[in-house]
């Protein structure tokens, strides 16, 4: 697995000079400097949809749990997510375990994680489903309308057969093998799986509470279609402004073509293509497709990175004093 996400970040990070080979990057860097300090608006802008996502993590947590400490928690989660080759997975773990060093049962800190990851799987299909009707209603194709209607018929299945797994087998055992073999660095979560049937019964019956779920669904939507905002602003500082419902379109198709080519780090490569092809069908020149995915990027890094120093400042901290209790 190790190998493949290497092959496929050399893949993808060709991809994306490719790109920006061909479409100049003189003309790249003359669109971001017209935005110039404009962009640095996107990073405390992120902090609105996480915090709604955020909400919908919190209904799914019996306990009572600190707005602030899940917000600290998501952007670590999502910062390992985003910046880190570990396929959309590791930043869960790591996630489970800061939960329950919060203070929350470990049991409990897994299950709502991983009810959170497949509610998140049916908040972005909704999410690609309004995006593609914006995408439908701005060009017109109908030659387009069959193919995203197919796509999203095909996927469905996929989805539908995660929730059942959750509800009826052994969801988290799975995950956790998987994570730990790709990863190797979060053995925290290790405790959270000690009692397998325990930890099936909690989410068994996170899933049948549909009115948690559904509340949860609405603040994750809510999030996806905030975070189109980001899209928005960033092509009016460039020079492009475009509708709302281009913004949705675009940040909603971009975020289904990450998630689905996971293994890609980070999605370089792949936000790139699919920001300049879907941006193609909007009028929106590859040049200002390439410099919005690089807005979006420097985005990352600068929300990002402060999040993995604050993770390993916590590892640190806590391995400080495991030391100390050993000498002591």
């Amino acid at each position: 697995m190790k190998i493949a996400v290497r092959i496929a970040f050399l893949a993808g990070l060709g991809v994306m000079i490719a790109l920006i080979v061909r479409d100049g990057s003189r003309q790249i860097l003359a669109l971001l400097s017209h935005a110039s300090w404009l962009l640095l608006w996107l990073v405390p802008l992120h902090a609105l949809p996480l915090l709604l996502d955020v909400g919908g993590w919190r209904v799914l947590i019996q306990a009572r749990t600190r707005v602030a400490t899940l917000f600290r928690i998501a952007c670590i989660r999502e910062a390992i997510n985003r910046l880190l080759p570990v396929a959309n997975i590791g930043g869960e773990l790591v996630g489970i375990g800061l939960l329950a060093r919060a203070g929350v049962d470990a049991t409990e800190a897994a299950s709502s994680v991983v009810v959170e990851m497949l509610m998140t799987l049916m908040s972005q299909y909704v999410f690609v489903v309004l995006g593609a009707i914006c995408l439908v209603h701005l060009t017109g194709e109908v030659a387009l309308t069959g193919d995203l209607a197919l796509l999203l018929a095909a996927s469905l299945p996929v989805i539908l057969l995660l929730l059942v797994l959750a509800r009826y087998g052994a969801a988290f055992g799975w995950l956790r093998r998987q994570g730990e073999r790709m990863l190797g660095f979060a053995p925290q979560a290790r405790g959270a799986a000690a009692d397998g049937l325990d930890l099936d019964t909690r989410i068994r019956n996170l899933c049948r509470d549909h009115g948690r779920l559904v509340t949860a669904g609405f603040w994750q939507v809510a999030g996806l279609i905030c975070g189109s905002a980001e899209t928005w602003f960033a092509l009016r500082w460039l020079g492009h402004p475009v509708g709302i419902d281009a913004a949705i379109a675009l940040e909603s198709l971009t975020q289904a073509a990450r998630s689905f080519i996971f293994v890609v780090p980070a999605g370089l490569g792949v936000q790139e293509a699919t920001l300049v092809g879907v941006g193609q069908l909007l009028g929106i020149d590859s040049g200002t497709a390439l410099a919005l995915s690089l807005a979006k990027r420097m985005r990352e890094i600068l929300f990002g990175v402060p999040a993995l120093i604050a993770w390993q400042w916590i590892e640190g901290r806590r391995g400080f004093r495991q030391i100390r209790s050993r000498a002591g």
